[in-house]
């Protein structure tokens, strides 16, 4: 059994229904939760770094663009995505939080993804 820890996409605010120009993207985590999954999974229990990458693609493409990478847990792994450059449409957001783990001589690894789908309107 796995446990949705996240990541979990954080909408900048309810009203927000098409992104223009600069826009920050967030994501947030259960660390009760993952520390269940990881004891599930058999991988170490000592979260060592917890990383985010964020990626783009139009929607029904096939290849992601990376906009960024964040460790920040305490700002939700936040990155700037500027749209301004972007055709208007409907846009996927990929964010893969990756956790790196240790104790003592063991080292594990465990990521999820978080897929969003937005429109660029500018």
């Amino acid at each position: 059994m796995s446990h949705d820890w996240g990541p979990h996409f954080i909408v900048p605010t309810n009203l927000i229904e098409k992104y223009s120009g600069p826009v920050q993207l967030r994501e947030s985590l259960d660390r009760e939760l993952l520390a269940k999954d990881l004891a599930e999974q058999g991988l170490p229990q000592i979260v060592v770094k917890i990383t985010n990458p964020w990626y783009y693609r139009r929607k029904g493409a096939k290849t992601w663009i990376k906009v960024g990478e964040s460790d920040d847990e305490r700002r939700n792994f936040r990155v700037m995505w500027n749209t301004t450059h972007l055709e208007n449409g409907q846009y996927e957001i990929l964010g893969m939080m990756h956790v790196f783990t240790r104790e003592g001589n063991l080292e594990g690894a465990i990521a999820r993804q978080s897929i969003v789908e937005v429109t660029v309107e500018n």
